[in-house]
Formats: C-alpha cells, structure tokens, sequence
C-alpha cells in the first residue's frame, strides 16, 4: 500500500508543476497583470457597464466605510461601481472614482449623494439631477471626466450617529428637565385658562394677519434695503446734516424757556378760545339759521344772478345795445307805454304849438300805430299807449 500512495502523490505533484509551466508558458508573452487585494474582483450580481462605459470623480468630505466595487446608483438603480477611493488633492476630502454606463443621462450639475441600502446594508453612491425645490435648472450632460464638486455631495446620517445622539438626548440633554418645564407651565396657567386661550386666539390672528401681509412686508424690508443703500452711499451729505443740525439744536436749548412759556400761553389761548365758542355757540346757531332763508333764495336764483350782474354794470349800454351802433350813428326803436295820467317832463309839443321856432323840426318816421311825432322825435302820448 505504502509505495502505491507514493506513486499517486508523485502523480498529484506532477501535474501540478505541470499547471504551473502551463499558466507560465501561456502567460510568458504577455504582461501580468497587477493585484493589489481581492477588492478588485467585481461583486457577483453588479450593475452592467454594457460596452462603452466611462469614469466620472465625485469629492465628499467624508465617505464613512465606502469601499471600491459599491454600487452607484440612479433612481436606486445601479448603472456602474465604485472603483477607487483615494485622499482628494486639497488633503480635506475624499474623491471617489466611478465607473458608470456610458447610455445614463445626467445633467452636467448633477449631485451625489453618499446613502445606505438598509439599516446595516451596504454603502452606495446615489446619483441624481438637481431637486425641484432648489428651483435650479440642468445644465449640460454628464459626461467622461466629469467632477462633481464636494458643493453638490453629501450624504446620511449614520446609525452610530443617531443612536449617539439619542443617549446625549436622553442622558445629559433636555429629558430630565421636562418634568421641571410640564410642572411649572402647570403651575403658571392654572386657573387661567380663559386668558391663554384667548391670547393665542389673539396670537393665531396676528399670525394670520402677517402672513396675509408677507408681500406687503417684503416690500417695506425691501425698500428699508433699497433706503439703507441709499445713506450708505450719502454717508458725507448724512455727516454734513447731521454737523448742521447741531447750532439749530443749541438754539432751540437757549430758547427752551421761551417754547415753554409759547406753549402755555397756547394752552391759555386755546382754553379762551373753547370757552367763548361754547357761550356763542347758541348765537351762531341762530344767525345760521337766519342765514338759511338767505343762502336758497340765492341757490335758487341760479344763473339769473350772475347774468343780471354782468348787465348792471353796462346799462343802460347793455350788449345788446352795443350790437345796434353802426359806425357813428345809433339806431334805435323804441316801444313806450306809459300808464294812466302820466305827466312828460317836458311836456310833449306839436311843431304848430311852439311859438317861434328856431330851426325846422326834423321829421320822424312815422310811428307805429299813426301816431304824430313832436318836436323831441316822441308821440303825444296823452295818457294812453304810444310808440315812436
């Protein structure tokens, strides 16, 4: 038995130096390739790079336990790996190399975003476009070579993070002194319950009012901006004011006891002033009322009144009359009525009557109605109705 086991183990070693010279032989005309851990075997079940991949760099200033072969990730689906993780140049910060499809279509201004697939899960790299929130248009494509600036990386919140929080909270942070808070806020509001409740009504209202008003504040804030700007710029003008109004200030202290004695003897005045006003109140009231009678005649007179003053001051040359001058003569035709038993001064008389007539009376036309003219171009009136 002893010699039939040497034989197979001889036979065993054999072919494995035959392996060796094999790889050796088959490998001698070509370089070998360098292996520098087992992080450089790719993860079974990766995301496919598919034929034309291309390599991007992302800095972060802190990776946590990023490895190289972690997934990257868009949409929580994986489009390439990580494949270098390194100290950035700037000796603050992480960069991260990454290999991802060469068909994913990013904005040029994407951002990066360090998460984990679960609470112990692994660690990968999330890409994404920029939010709607922050209101920031793509720009661009993410292409090969492309860096993503540590300005648009971040990443979650460790669990160790929480869980250390958590225990400061709940040892040396605000726990303990809740009890303190509950049992002196009870001791402030008991038996005052209507008040609270009315002064948050009161702040609910004041709340609602200045939200209702945020673009009228927005625009005071605005303009208190736009006036701050302004002074700021006139800081000299300000100054120069400002020196000025000091020998105004100094007089007004010197006259300070001659403002006073004004004020008081305003005050006097305005004392007298009332009380004659009340004793002549009644008086008023009354010419007022006299003057009521007065004011709707007048209303009532409307535009008669205006018109009979424009022709008072130019009668008996009316305008009317005026339009009747022609060049140096004036003609006129007038319609008298006399009433009963009125006496002319002077007595109307016929050119027969008179005694010795100095010249030939010029003939009138006649009037209307046959009447005879007299010597002053009138009819005889005689106590009835005549025209001439």
């Amino acid at each position: 038995m002893r010699p039939r086991i040497t034989r197979r183990t001889g036979v065993a070693a054999g072919a494995g130096v035959a392996v060796v010279v094999a790889l050796a032989l088959t490998l001698g005309g070509c370089s070998v390739p360098s292996f520098s851990g087992i992080d450089q075997f790719p993860l079974p079940g990766g995301a496919d790079l598919g034929s034309h991949p291309y390599d991007i760099t992302a800095d972060f200033a802190d990776v946590l336990s990023l490895v190289p072969q972690a997934a990257v990730k868009v949409n929580d689906v994986a489009v390439g790996r990580v494949t270098k993780v390194s100290l950035a140049p700037d000796g603050w910060s992480a960069e991260v190399t990454m290999r991802i499809r060469g068909d994913v279509n990013l904005p040029a201004n994407a951002y990066a975003q360090l998460e984990q697939s679960s609470l112990l899960g692994e660690k990968f790299v999330q890409l994404s476009a920029p939010a709607k929130e922050t209101k920031e248009a793509a720009q661009g494509r993410l292409g090969p070579g492309a860096a993503i600036p540590i300005a648009r990386t971040n990443r979650n919140p460790e669990v160790e993070e929480v869980l250390g929080a958590l225990s400061m909270l709940l040892n040396g942070g605000g726990v303990n002194q809740l009890k303190t808070i509950t049992t002196e806020l009870n001791k402030a509001i008991a038996g005052r319950e209507p008040e609270v409740r009315s002064m948050l009504q009161r702040v609910n209202t004041l709340v609602t009012d200045l939200d209702g008003h945020r673009g009228d504040i927005t625009d005071a804030l605005d303009g208190v901006n736009r006036l701050s700007a302004t002074l700021a710029t006139r800081k000299q003008q300000v100054g120069t004011v400002l020196t000025g109004l000091s020998p105004g200030l100094k007089v007004l202290e010197d006259q300070r006891g001659s403002l006073l004695t004004m004020l008081k003897s305003l005050d006097t005045l305005s004392t007298v002033a009332v009380s004659t006003v009340n004793k002549s109140k009644d008086d008023m009231v009354a010419d007022l009322k006299a003057l009521a009678p007065i004011l709707t005649s007048l209303a009532d007179s409307g535009k008669d009144l205006p018109d009979s003053l424009q022709v008072l001051l130019t009668y008996p040359f009316t305008d009317e009359v005026l339009r009747g001058v022609k060049g140096d003569y004036l003609n006129v035709y007038l319609d008298v009525t006399a009433a009963p038993g009125t006496q002319i001064i002077p007595p109307l008389t016929t050119p027969s009557a008179q005694s010795t007539p100095k010249a030939p009376a010029a003939k009138a036309p006649a009037a209307k109605g046959g009447a005879e003219t007299s010597s002053f171009g009138l009819p005889s009136i005689a106590g009835q109705k005549g025209t001439g």
